[in-house]
């Protein structure tokens, strides 16, 4: 088995017994991703000189110097900065944009002895549930590569199915790392707004905005958030909140715990396929002793136009920075500054991200304000008081991830509705900044995966990952590996 295979607890051992070097590992990886390039398409930027100069680096550390993480190579999205490497956001915009400083989730990364292998594609800016929106081309899902990924953070999901690499980071607006982690049958965990500093995360919509792991595993998960997750004095809205020992909370006993399932959850435009596996996992937890309680999930309807009338709005602002006079890219053969903005934001974002920019200005303009986006604010305040109240019943809501399996490369590109509708079970999450989790739930008839997502009380992400580790024990569907890595 190729280095690049084994999980992060496998490598934590093997490297801890001097079974493998961290240079081993890092070229393992770096052979996976060149053989899967062409067909994936997972990566933007591998970064093979600094990984490759940071493995020696961390192979002559002595032992009592070495970081949980130590010699972990992780793939981060490229709408994360890291010093001195690209962050194109997937955007002709950003093409040649390079940071001057790390993202905090990269300092916390690093000073755990992990390393950071390269930057993985995406939906331009985030905006998109299928990594179609890159403007670097779209990623393909290693069970299928027929399929998308699911977005928009295909590319990191892509990358940790493939085995290209242990782990990956993420960022989840409306369900970022859930969807494409549920697509490409792996682990994805939003954690509570605020659990996680989002500083030097370029902004898509800030008050949903949120950094997480994908993995292989959940323990793989709570080793990740454990590095991510503190207080950071250069983000306002990250939390104080005290952050316990994940892993520990994974080994917990589940038996005197409860889920949450909504009335009429497998009326939304489900398949039968993920009505038969979410049927199948509730049957497991029952198994294991987990309480299921049906639980009225009031807000769900209008969960999907709530969020994208939010983030809309959000997205235009935050996007207004981009005006080819302080960064990126400049159309400057104009005679007038209006004309130079107009065709630099014409040249430099795709038609997704042009969309969303129209609505959100839209919604935010005199006279459609209240009608629209202030609507759409009580009613986020209204999805929140449901489960709250819900949460006094159940310890956790569970629900499939997607109504369906990957859909297949450029079925949905015409149709901006039904990619939207892709999210119905992920964006209430992110308008109650609660935690969320996506873990694999079996397969489709057609053999692409399913998921099962779990979402939870604010910053009580250790049930989450309790309930999920005792699923995952009971069930070995993360043990299956896509064909791409049998194909000859």
């Amino acid at each position: 088995m190729s280095p690049a295979e084994l999980t992060i607890g496998e490598l934590v051992q093997a490297l801890g017994r001097n079974e493998l070097s961290v240079l081993e590992l890092v070229e393992s990886c770096l052979e996976r991703i060149d053989t899967h390039h062409e067909r994936l398409h997972a990566f933007l930027e591998p970064m093979r000189e600094l990984s490759i100069a940071r493995a020696k680096e961390l192979d002559s550390l002595p032992s009592d110097k070495h970081g949980p993480l130590h010699g972990i190579p992780v793939a981060v999205k490229d709408i994360i900065s890291v010093q001195g490497v690209p962050c194109t956001c997937g955007s002709r915009f950003l093409e040649h944009y390079v940071p001057l400083y790390d993202a905090t989730v990269i300092k916390h990364l690093t000073n755990a002895g992990a390393i950071i292998l390269g930057k993985t594609n995406l939906d331009e800016f985030g905006m998109g549930s299928s990594t179609e929106n890159s403007a670097f081309g779209p990623t393909s899902n290693p069970w299928s590569l027929k399929h998308v990924p699911g977005g928009s953070s295909g590319g990191s999901a892509a990358a940790v199915a493939a085995r290209n690499i242990p782990a990956a980071i993420g960022s989840d607006t409306g369900g970022s790392i859930r969807q494409p982690a549920a697509l490409c049958g792996v682990v994805g965990l939003k954690p509570t707004y605020g659990r996680v500093s989002r500083y030097g995360l370029v902004a898509f919509a800030s008050s949903l905005d949120q950094i997480g792991p994908i993995t292989r595993t959940v323990e793989d998960a709570a080793r990740l958030l454990q590095v991510l997750s503190g207080k950071d004095l250069r983000d306002s809205t990250s939390s104080p909140q005290f952050v316990p020992n994940y892993l520990k909370l994974c080994r917990g006993n589940v038996s005197s715990l409860s889920l949450g399932v909504p009335k009429s959850v497998e009326n939304k435009g489900v398949t039968d396929d993920v009505r038969d596996r979410f049927r199948e996992a509730l049957s497991i937890f029952e198994s294991l002793g987990v309480t299921i309680k049906e639980v009225e999930l009031e807000t769900q309807e209008d969960a999907v136009a709530t969020y994208y009338l939010v983030a809309t709005a959000e997205a235009s602002a935050n996007l207004a920075r981009f005006d080819g006079v302080r960064y990126g890219l400049r159309h400057s053969e104009n005679k007038s500054l209006d004309q130079m903005y107009a065709d630099t934001r014409s040249a430099g974002f795709g038609p997704e991200v042009k969309r969303r920019i129209i609505i959100g200005t839209f919604v935010l303009s005199s006279g459609y304000y209240e009608a629209y986006y202030l609507r759409a604010q009580k009613n986020r305040t209204l999805i929140r008081e449901n489960y709250r109240r819900i949460f006094k019943e159940v310890d956790a809501v569970v629900l499939p991830t997607t109504p369906s399996p990957a859909f297949q490369l450029g079925d949905k590109l015409a149709d901006p509705l039904q990619m939207y509708l892709n999210d119905i079970f992920t964006t209430t999450a992110n308008l109650t900044g609660a935690p969320a989790m996506s873990i694999p739930a079996g397969f489709a008839r057609n053999g692409l995966p399913i998921g099962l997502q779990l979402i939870g009380k604010h910053f009580d992400e250790g049930k989450l990952l309790q309930l999920s580790a005792a699923y995952e024990t009971a069930t070995d569907h993360h043990k299956k590996k896509p064909p791409l890595l049998t194909e000859n």
